[in-house]
């Protein structure tokens, strides 16, 4: 049996959560719930769950104050919210699970499948999180890379570039790193499209920041600041010129 908390400081949902876990995720046992930060810190000094549902914003604080508090944890936060969208680029960038109010019980069931499948690194991502949702207006700042064995958390101007490995994607970091993550190109396209960078070609995505040289003959090609050469496709030839004028 997997078990749960729920923190949230709407009764409502609360109720409306428990009654979807109990129809579409049987094995969830809720063996507690709380209103907010400060009953949800004294609850989980008590009970530690497999999985805890935790909302947003409460009456009494943040769902990251709570987090604060506990300090590091073992248990898997399932964060659930309404509609703010610095919140939800915030996870997806830290590779932190939400669930969008009203919550989609395939949404829930797959969330419960991936919190009991997920392995190690939580604490850093939740890290992450929390200092790209500090940073507010000032935008994200760190993303959360999934290997198969580890999560490694950079900063985004540390991002060289990334390059398409079928369904998976390899990212190119500024010290020489390379990491496989278990994410395709086409995800970080849209994640990463208002950080300066360029899809040059269908394998390729390059931070503007490291390009030294757009070559136009021979089809077109790229060398970036750590000697790499990459090759521009005709399609976006075009992409690449307007993004680098307006650098």
């Amino acid at each position: 049996m997997i078990t749960a908390v729920i923190i949230d400081d709407v009764p409502q949902a609360i109720t409306t959560l428990q009654e979807d876990l109990e129809l579409y995720c049987p094995d969830v046992d809720i063996i507690g719930t709380a209103d907010g930060v400060v009953s949800g810190a004294k609850m989980l000094k008590l009970v530690q769950p497999d999985i805890l549902f935790l909302d947003v914003q409460m009456q009494d604080g943040t769902g990251f104050d709570l987090l604060e508090l506990l300090g590091e944890i073992d248990m898997k936060v399932i964060f659930t919210t309404a509609s703010d969208e610095h919140a939800i680029r915030a996870f997806r960038f830290s590779a932190v699970d939400y669930l969008l109010k009203p919550i989609d019980p395939d949404e829930l069931v797959a969330a419960v499948k991936k919190a009991t499948e997920a392995g190690e690194g939580q604490n850093d991502r939740l890290a992450a999180l929390r200092t790209n949702i500090q940073g507010g207006s000032a935008g994200i700042s760190r993303i959360a890379l999934h290997s198969t064995d580890r999560v490694l958390v950079v900063k985004i101007e540390e991002v060289v570039r990334l390059e398409a490995q079928g369904n998976y994607t390899i990212f190119y970091l500024k010290n020489g790193r390379q990491t496989l993550v278990t994410r395709t190109l086409k995800e970080y396209n849209g994640l990463l499209k208002d950080y300066d960078f360029i899809r040059i070609h269908q394998s390729h995505l390059v931070n503007a920041r490291f390009i030294e040289e757009f070559v136009k003959v021979d089809g077109g090609w790229l060398k970036l600041s750590d000697g790499t050469e990459l090759p521009v496709s005709n399609r976006k030839r075009k992409d690449v010129v307007a993004a680098l004028n307006s650098l």
